[in-house]
């Protein structure tokens, strides 16, 4: 089996190929030569390629795309005339625009695109179901330092207008969750955002969402990007009780915040499994996020 990793724009392809490596050949290709020789270097026998055309005519088995957020489109469209199943790193999409982009690529196969946070698929999360008419309220809280942007790294993603910032690039982690929990029929009722401590910011580093779902249940999204640990939290709120889900690395943080589970989503889709995440849900989660980075304009 051959994957195809395309651009590594950010952290997660890196972690990804050291689940994809036990299975899989490995081709690469990134235009910048700092991160390619990273990877080269952890991946000895990977295959390096100088350009996505090349990529694609090694005929890969499946693909992970992660290039900078608004170059998702451009990337995605010639990957899909290759006929390769896809998993494309979170954010797909920051802008109403990069939305629409992607509904007119992956609309016609949308079961061979997957895309979203991995915590939909962590062990103490997948697989957790509620029954939407004993639901009162949920929360979901994200903790996640953002300090890196702050020291210039990767400020595509930091900038509001192309990565969305911390609402959309955190904010995925509890959208994605709550979606998750009681599906797609949501929409954004208000959201706030803040820089409470890394002033040099382009976008906030604290937020908050507030959701409605078509049955009439609410929700909070609590971003928190100012912290010493990582971790993850959902609330579900009945008549009798709370149930707190906690998502942390632990020991094994591939597994423990679920990249392991979500390459092996990934690699049943490239066996000819359909995208265990329907575009529906995704792109319910891309619009409640665009939504509140339109509704906050940058600190």
């Amino acid at each position: 089996m051959r994957i195809a990793f395309a651009g590594l724009a950010t952290s997660h392809p890196f972690t990804d190929a050291r689940t994809v490596a036990r299975r899989a050949e490995l081709v690469v290709w990134e235009e910048d030569a700092v991160r390619l020789a990273r990877f080269a270097e952890e991946h000895s026998a990977a295959t390096v390629v100088p350009t996505l055309k090349e990529l694609l005519a090694a005929e890969p088995d499946g693909v992970v795309l992660t290039v900078p957020t608004p170059r998702t489109a451009e990337a995605l469209g010639p990957v899909l005339e290759a006929g390769a199943p896809c998993f494309v790193n979170k954010p797909a999409a920051a802008t109403r625009a990069g939305l629409r982009e992607l509904d007119a690529l992956i609309a016609p196969v949308a079961e061979r695109v997957m895309s979203g946070s991995v915590l939909r698929f962590a062990p103490g999360f997948a697989g957790r179901r509620v029954d939407p008419a004993e639901v009162l309220a949920v929360r979901a809280t994200v903790r996640h330092d953002v300090g890196l942007w702050a020291t210039g790294y990767n400020p595509w993603q930091d900038d509001p207008a192309e990565g969305g910032g911390t609402m959309v690039t955190m904010g995925i982690h509890g959208v994605e969750l709550l979606v998750a929990l009681l599906g797609p029929d949501v929409r954004l009722v208000g959201a706030a955002g803040a820089t409470r401590h890394y002033g040099s910011l382009r976008s906030e580093d604290t937020g908050v969402m507030a959701l409605q779902w078509g049955n009439g249940v609410p929700g909070t999204v609590e971003i928190l990007g100012v912290t010493e640990e990582e971790s993850y939290t959902v609330t579900v709120h009945t008549r009798d009780a709370a149930e707190t889900i906690v998502i942390q690395g632990g020991d094994d943080v591939l597994r423990g915040l679920g990249y392991e589970g979500t390459i092996e989503a990934f690699l049943a889709m490239v066996g000819g499994a359909p995208s265990p995440v329907p575009w529906e849900q995704t792109r319910a989660i891309l619009d409640v996020l665009i939504s509140a980075r339109e509704a906050v304009p940058p600190s």
